[in-house]
């Protein structure tokens, strides 16, 4: 039967991006599989060695080591690769909070659109909302690799650092002691719809129908949203208790017909 809507290989499926932040990415698509496939579904390991985005994405296109990604969209990497439309991320990774220097917090305080197109902000040049902040009038400055980003923000080299709701706070707990220097920007972030999909190889549409079909049976059982919820709690909680001005940008490249995210779970637009 797992035949029927995956391929038969005795090799478990290697996933591409890996660390604490992605954790939950995994584990949905471990329950949108189980879900598929009850008691049938493969084995997930993390592909171990390090490399970019874009590395990462062409060995998915080959057909080399990479199975599924989870990233960000825009109409570059539908051309070449196979989404599955369902925002993993409900929106969240479009919600972002910044990460600043301490001395700088009070440049932050009271932010205006105005002040925001004269902050330089720091960004992985393979990041997919490089161009999404470009096209919003905002510099980016555009560093290789994801640790140098901290680095460089402690250093004077750009304003604020812009991450996901869900992975900033994390980020800085685990740095404490390597950047005591650095804090998130009190009362403000940034908002773009954003969708994060699983992807495949183009050719790969057993994968892809088996994903989508798991992920549409745990929304409609709850499991999804429990997922979520108990991954994102602090996050959610620490919203909700402290309000931040967000100020909204658009996404000029999120590819036509895709579905705008619902932030309902954990945050609703006013």
């Amino acid at each position: 039967m797992l035949c029927a809507l995956l391929p038969c290989q005795a090799a478990p499926l290697h996933y591409f991006p890996v660390g604490p932040i992605y954790e939950y990415r995994w584990k949905l698509l471990e329950l949108a599989l189980a879900h598929a496939q009850p008691g049938e579904a493969p084995q997930l390991q993390p592909y171990g060695e390090e490399l970019s985005q874009d590395r990462a994405m062409s060995m998915l296109q080959a057909g080399a080591a990479i199975d599924v990604l989870a990233l960000g969209t825009n109409a570059e990497r539908e051309a070449h690769m196979l989404p599955v439309k369902v925002d993993i991320m409900r929106g969240m990774v479009g919600f972002r909070v910044l990460i600043i220097r301490n001395a700088e917090q009070g440049r932050f305080q009271n932010l205006t659109l105005d002040s925001l197109h004269h902050l330089r902000f720091g960004l992985n040049e393979s990041w997919a909302d490089v161009p999404v902040m470009q096209a919003n009038g905002l510099e980016v400055e555009k560093a290789s690799g994801y640790e140098n980003l901290f680095t460089m923000l402690a250093a004077g080299r750009f304003d604020a650092f812009p991450r996901g709701l869900n992975e900033a706070r994390r980020e800085l707990l685990q740095r404490r002691l390597q950047y005591p220097q650095l804090m998130l920007a009190p009362k403000v972030a940034l908002f773009f719809p954003y969708p994060v999909y699983f992807w495949v190889r183009k050719d790969n549409l057993a994968l892809a129908h088996s994903i989508e079909h798991g992920l549409k049976l745990a929304l409609a059982d709850g499991s999804f949203r429990r997922l979520f919820e108990s991954y994102h709690a602090a996050e959610i909680a620490e919203l909700r208790a402290h309000p931040r001005r967000v100020f909204m940008l658009s996404n000029p490249l999120l590819p036509a017909g895709d579905p705008l995210p619902d932030t309902s779970w954990w945050w609703h637009r006013q």
